[in-house]
């Protein structure tokens, strides 16, 4: 063989890496977000999220492209997101929350949906069960309704005064609902009067918080929404300035400043989350792959929020949190 066709021929073998790499499919996701692109919260998940399917081979740019949308709160913005992304028929789609899931289900019967966190999915109607979803949708939850319950207690532990307390929620979600009547199940066995602030916007949010007026005797439980999640910075700032305090159903909410929350990792949802969308890209199917609950739950205390409402610790309280925030 000639030197020049020797060459030649190495510089083909050279090629044929990138050559594959040009060839091979590209797949695509499309992400259905109700917050804010520039909320840190969203931002870390989504970066684990996208950390995860590297590890499983996937590389945006090369055999993977990801379409977002974000609706920041606003409900009729969610729907047509929703059908965006339903548009560009993608391989799969990534429901971010629970109010997510129902806008891109009616956007596309036949597109396999991942929820990266919901609360009863059998009793919204997007799975036939747990254990065997069916359909195109499967996912991981948040809770179920009895961790209300903790949030009373956890109340009353910090705050052995409290005997009213209003509960923030989405009046317009079915899971809002399901959380409000859970918690007014046991209300009594705590010695707890409940309210309600349905949170929609930032006016009803800050009139709602405003009545509770006493200090002392009054608290705040926050339930998981999206409108709480939205305008989270404004109901931390809102209990701090009222001096009320409020129990969370996340840790974000402490690491801002809220006093406590009792829930899951909400970080680990999203790579779970990965793990399914990986799966669906290999050929599985949503309806046989079952809905996950969390694997742990972890109680977080904000000891500066604490002694800013002069706040005396229960004995053992810091001992059995899971993080304590000075």
């Amino acid at each position: 063989m000639k030197r020049r066709e020797f060459i030649v021929g190495l510089g083909l073998a050279a090629a044929w890496p990138s050559l594959a790499h040009a060839q091979e499919r590209v797949r695509r996701i499309g992400v259905l977000s109700n917050l804010r692109p520039d909320d840190a919260e969203i931002q870390d998940r989504l970066t684990v999220f996208v950390s995860r399917l590297e590890q499983l081979g996937w590389s945006v740019g090369r055999n993977l492209q990801i379409d977002y949308r974000w609706s920041e709160g606003d409900a009729e913005r969610l729907r047509s997101d929703a059908a965006e992304l339903a548009a560009l028929q993608p391989d799969v789609l990534l429901a971010t929350s629970g109010v997510s899931i129902q806008p891109l289900q009616r956007a596309s019967r036949g597109i396999p949906i991942v929820f990266a966190q919901t609360i009863d999915p059998v009793g919204l109607g997007v799975v036939d069960s747990l254990s065997r979803p069916g359909g195109n949708i499967t996912g991981f939850t948040q809770f179920e309704y009895g961790i209300t319950a903790k949030w009373l207690d956890l109340l009353k532990r910090l705050a052995p005064g409290v005997t009213r307390a209003s509960v923030l929620r989405d009046p317009f979600d079915p899971a809002g609902i399901g959380q409000w009547a859970a918690m007014q199940s046991v209300a009594p066995a705590f010695g707890l009067e409940l309210g309600v602030i349905n949170v929609r916007d930032r006016d009803a949010i800050e009139s709602g918080i405003e009545k509770l007026r006493r200090p002392g005797d009054a608290g705040l439980l926050v339930t998981a929404s999206a409108p709480a999640n939205v305008h989270r910075a404004l109901i931390i700032e809102s209990a701090a300035r009222h001096r009320l305090p409020a129990v969370y159903p996340y840790r974000y909410f402490v690491a801002a400043g809220g006093l406590a929350s009792y829930g899951p990792d909400s970080i680990d949802q999203y790579r779970r989350a990965a793990g399914y969308v990986d799966r669906i890209l290999k050929g599985d199917k949503p309806g046989d792959m079952p809905v996950q609950a969390p694997t742990k739950f972890d109680l977080v205390i904000n000891m500066k929020t604490a002694n800013a409402l002069g706040l005396a610790m229960p004995p053992g309280m810091l001992a059995v949190a899971d993080e304590v925030i000075e």
